[in-house]
């Protein structure tokens, strides 16, 4: 933990941003107004002849550290505050880069989108030479993650030519907020499942009510669908006739279903897969899912709160095939407590035995709200060399193995200041993943704790409605989030 003290006045908006670059180098840093501490900074920027010129100086016990920057005034889809503020940001980590010696390779980038990045700018400029130039340049950006970032770009515009016109289209987000227990590292709407006052039979009424209203809304309003995603929670943590029926309830109310490019059901969970709800997705023709093992070390699953073991996950992987599931995602977390290369090492060996169509290789994040966050102390995790090691095995792995990266995102508190890459075989992307993270479309979030992506035909800019998170305030709320959500609608298509 370091005390960073600024010289010069600084807002509420930058010490949130000067806390976040700190933090890549120091953790649990704090930022403060003029004092002494253990580091000094002055900072300044100004214009000169239509470039920024900056010069930022760090003072520490053991001696100063000096750096400077000058850029052009030029880039137009950047407002004065922006560019300023992307300016500032690089002083301040080149500063802290000579000083530690440690190099971020997605330098001043704290977004969780920088994908969506990469699209603006080659929308912008169409040249991949300059575009990467720039991302160099002025965002320090390392040399390997411009290349990951191009091939996904291809990949993406590849899986979806369309990309860039699918504001007239929607996808369908379902959440499901149950699961058999809740692990320690997540902050999704997830509560372990039981039956008690009748809490998942009111949750799934109210859920029926709002996928009929939506069906209403998108018909009414010839509005097509892109994809449908079944998320959590865990959407198979639910019975089979109850799946069966919100199944039959979203085919019966949404609009051209045989149009619909892909529907997804994530089963990430794999003791809640049986035979009976494999049939039910074969009944729909949903063929597309995820059994998420996470790690394939029983130890570090049961540190982690998940009551199933390795091999149930490698017993239900083999149903859902012997079930016609013909494509299958499996995701993979770098730095699960207690775990270094050998245990990585060993997760991708059995997950090559398997061979699912994709492969999501995240690396852990502390989200506030988390079990594991709040109790750091119990979980001793990868360092930030380990989890490099550990990321350039999973890339050496895909690449081995074919896979090809086609969507990405970062965390913030994310080990190893490192990213998210979900990799897949040739033509077998999932297309919602790489929509809701390029946030190409309005995404309708139906279920508790979903989030409404709304996307104004025409514009870039999204406004957010969130459900309520709890199952129960879901339900007895559930006229006025369709009120809402329905006066979001209406006003996106005008």
């Amino acid at each position: 933990m370091k005390n960073i003290y600024f010289e010069e006045p600084v807002t509420e908006e930058y010490v949130r941003l000067y806390t976040h670059l700190a933090n890549l180098f120091f953790e649990e840093s704090k930022v403060r107004q003029p004092m002494t501490g253990d580091y000094q900074v002055s900072l300044n920027i100004e214009e000169q002849d239509g470039h920024y010129v900056g010069k930022a100086i760090l003072q520490t016990e053991d001696g100063q550290y000096e750096t400077t920057y000058e850029e052009k005034i030029e880039l137009q889809w950047l407002s004065e505050k922006h560019q300023v503020k992307r300016v500032k940001s690089r002083l301040f980590l080149q500063l802290l880069e000579e000083e530690t010696g440690m190099m971020q390779s997605w330098g001043v980038l704290t977004g969780i989108r920088p994908m969506k990045l990469y699209h603006q700018l080659m929308q912008k400029l169409g040249n991949r030479e300059e575009v990467h130039e720039l991302l160099r340049k002025q965002y320090r950006i390392s040399e390997d993650k411009i290349e990951l970032l191009a091939e996904i770009e291809r990949v993406q515009l590849r899986a979806l030519p369309d990309l860039y016109e699918l504001k007239k289209e929607v996808s369908i987000y379902i959440g499901i907020p149950f699961c058999p227990t809740k692990c320690a590292y997540c902050t999704f709407p997830a509560y372990a499942i039981h039956r008690k006052n009748n809490r998942v039979d009111n949750f799934l009424d109210a859920l029926h009510l709002e996928v009929e209203a939506m069906g209403k809304w998108l018909t009414e309003n010839d509005i097509r669908i892109t994809s449908i995603y079944f998320g959590g929670g865990t959407p198979t943590s639910i019975e089979a006739h109850e799946m069966d029926a919100l199944y039959e309830k979203v085919y019966n109310s949404f609009p051209n279903m045989d149009k619909v490019r892909e529907v997804t059901v994530e089963a990430g969970r794999p003791d809640t897969i049986t035979e009976e709800k494999l049939a039910v997705l074969n009944k729909w023709k949903i063929d597309r899912i995820s059994v998420n093992p996470q790690s394939f070390t029983n130890a570090t699953l049961k540190a982690i709160g998940r009551h199933h073991s390795v091999e149930e996950t490698i017993e239900k992987f083999h149903l859902a095939r012997e079930h016609g599931m013909n494509n299958i995602n499996m995701d993979l977390i770098i730095g699960l407590p207690n775990e270094d290369e050998t245990h990585y090492a060993h997760s991708l060996a059995e997950t090559e035995k398997l061979m699912p169509e994709s492969v999501t290789m995240h690396t852990l994040s502390f989200k506030r709200a988390s079990h594991m966050s709040q109790n750091k102390e119990k979980y001793k995790v990868a360092d930030r060399k380990t989890t490099e090691r550990m990321m350039q095995m999973g890339v050496n792995w895909a690449k081995e193995h074919e896979y090809i990266p086609y969507y990405m995102y970062r965390q913030k508190n994310i080990l190893g200041n490192l990213e998210n890459v979900g990799y897949s075989k040739f033509g077998e992307e999932s297309l919602y993943n790489i929509v809701i993270m390029e946030e190409a479309q309005t995404i309708i979030g139906l279920g508790s704790g979903a989030t409404s992506k709304f996307m104004k035909h025409g514009s870039r800019k999204l406004q957010q409605y969130m459900n309520p998170k709890d199952p129960a305030s879901y339900a007895l709320t559930i006229d006025q989030s369709i009120e809402d959500k329905m006066n979001w609608l209406n006003k996106i298509v005008k």
